[in-house]
């Protein structure tokens, strides 16, 4: 039998003992928006990104580089990025110099896709308490994303851009397997594109390198239960609704 958190040597052979477990951390995993001050130590951090690192990517380019921030790196970033969303809000004319390198969503919105996106925004506010008309309200809980919820731990993730788009989905498998990873140790995540527009803050705060492109960032820590953003649930389609059985 092996050893508890350490990788298999015969990954063909190995016997998933539990898979409800494994069923558990899928789904148990949601976008926590609320985190305690409680830290998460480094090896804690580096465990999840090593088992992560086992994600599939097109003939093994692991096409991921990660830039951790905590402490002062973070509170730094989280202050710059502030003040750029406050300005941004106070002159929309501003947006020109905030734009996502690549298309997170589509430019268009139809249906079934638009009407899952306002449940899930109104789903939140309803939460908080936020009607649709408190814009000042809804500014500041957006940017809750920029102070990654409180969370101590804030991740950022980057792609060379020379890569192509199939190296977006293997970076998705990745970053999946750092939030289930993240619920076998009691962890929670928040995956964040909102980052991805104020990359000409970003990049140069972590150091990344001019041949690097923002794909997004991650909240990482201990979820405040007593939140009530955090018992918000947005509704999953059944499997007959997007599965074709051919035979």
């Amino acid at each position: 039998m092996n050893a508890p958190n350490t990788r298999p040597s015969e990954p063909v052979s190995t016997v998933v003992r539990d898979p409800d477990s494994v069923d558990a951390a899928i789904e148990s995993r949601f976008s926590a928006r609320a985190f305690l001050q409680r830290a998460v130590p480094r090896e804690t951090i580096e465990h999840l990104l090593r088992v992560a690192s086992r994600a599939p990517s097109g003939t093994n380019t692991q096409p991921w580089k990660v830039y951790v921030l905590q402490g002062a790196a973070r509170d730094s970033l989280v202050q710059k990025v502030c003040a750029a969303h406050d300005a941004l809000a106070a002159d929309p004319a501003l947006a020109a110099e905030y734009r996502e390198e690549y298309d997170y969503y589509p430019e268009k919105w139809v249906s079934p896709y638009i009407d899952r996106r306002r449940a899930c925004g109104w789903g939140l506010y309803g939460a908080l308490g936020i009607g649709k008309t408190d814009k000042a309200r809804m500014h500041a809980q957006h940017q809750r994303n920029f102070r990654f919820f409180d969370a101590p731990v804030g991740m950022m993730f980057t792609i060379d851009r020379i890569l192509g788009r199939g190296s977006l989905l293997d970076y998705g498998m990745f970053l999946q397997n750092i939030m289930v990873a993240a619920r076998a140790r009691g962890l929670h995540t928040c995956p964040q594109a909102a980052w991805n527009g104020f990359a000409k803050i970003v990049l140069p705060h972590i150091g990344a390198g001019a041949d690097e492109m923002l794909v997004c960032g991650m909240a990482l820590g201990y979820a405040d239960e007593s939140a009530p953003e955090n018992h918000f649930r947005t509704e999953r389609e059944p499997v007959e609704a997007f599965t074709h059985w051919l035979a």
